[in-house]
């Protein structure tokens, strides 16, 4: 029977375990896909910890990990059109995506372009689509200037390279040891370690930032709140209720097939490199989890599933 990785109930990496399950039955507007790739992501633990998004109903478990996957359509639900079995196809699965097997739903499904390997698009349906739809929100100019916080993770490496596509100059904080990484993005390098962040920002910045895109919160989204005026150009994909405090808002996702479409042209085009710096095979999911959870990871941490 098909395997998946699942958590049992709210809690740490205890409550984590590998299942056997029937396969899924596509319904109506839905593709059975067999995963051949599936992105990590901090909000995959965070879901096993207890964080619940607005108007998100109560959890179902045993629930599989996992919010962005690329594989192979293996069987059509009713009604669908514009999918035929053998497609290569990548989106956001209806209920997990460390699996054999998962779900996808139709309107946010898209055709995998045959020069986009299956780990590069299992990292675009969150990472990808949050910086893109985050970059497009913003609506800054070319020539401003954008502060991203936590810039060497997942979101913030596909930040970084949007909005210079965009023609947008980027500061990005991050550890001093992700200093080089970031500055191969095409980023100012702003060390994140310690007090005195506005002042490193101010100095690598003289001009003043345009806007701020948050992939931090807490302390660091208050801190950098103050480096701009319109708060209407503060943006986080991590702290919304902060970020609503200070007179910003969340990232206002699309989640629409033509967002994928578009940013899997950028990848194409070689306009964006998704960095998947690790992957794992399936059976190896925890340590992936681990890998993004314990916060060092840099670019995209994938789980590969062997067809």
């Amino acid at each position: 029977m098909p395997k998946a990785y699942v958590y049992t109930r709210n809690g740490g990496p205890e409550t984590e375990t590998f299942i056997e399950r029937d396969r899924p039955r596509p319904g109506p507007g839905q593709l059975l896909v067999a995963v051949r790739a599936a992105g990590v992501n901090p909000v995959d633990w965070k879901l096993r910890n207890g964080f619940r998004r607005p108007g998100a109903p109560e959890p179902e478990f045993p629930s599989v990990f996992g919010n962005e996957v690329a594989g192979v359509v293996a069987e059509l639900g009713p009604g669908v059109t514009g999918f035929a079995v053998g497609n290569a196809v990548f989106g956001n699965p209806v209920a997990g995506g460390y699996a054999e097997y998962t779900l996808l739903p139709v309107p946010v499904t898209a055709h995998k372009p045959a020069g986009l390997s299956f780990a590069d698009a299992a990292t675009l349906p969150v990472a990808g689509a949050t910086a893109y739809d985050g970059v497009r929100q913003l609506d800054l100019p070319a020539g401003a200037t954008l502060l991203v916080t936590g810039v060497g993770g997942g979101v913030g490496v596909a930040v970084a390279q949007i909005a210079r596509a965009f023609g947008i100059k980027v500061v990005g904080t991050a550890s001093e040891g992700k200093k080089e990484f970031v500055e191969s993005l095409g980023a100012v390098h702003v060390s994140s370690a310690g007090d005195g962040l506005t002042e490193r920002v101010r100095a690598a910045a003289p001009d003043g930032v345009d806007a701020v895109f948050d992939l931090v919160g807490g302390e660091v989204l208050e801190t950098v709140a103050a480096l701009v005026d319109d708060r209407t150009k503060l943006i986080t994909a991590a702290d919304p209720p902060g970020a609503a405090r200070l007179g910003g808002s969340a990232v206002l996702r699309a989640r629409t097939a033509a967002v994928l479409d578009e940013v899997a042209r950028l990848v194409v085009s070689g306009e964006l490199r998704p960095f998947v710096t690790a992957t794992f095979p399936l059976e190896r999911a925890p340590e992936a989890l681990r890998a993004v959870e314990d916060g060092h990871a840099r670019g995209k941490v994938v789980i590969e599933v062997a067809p």
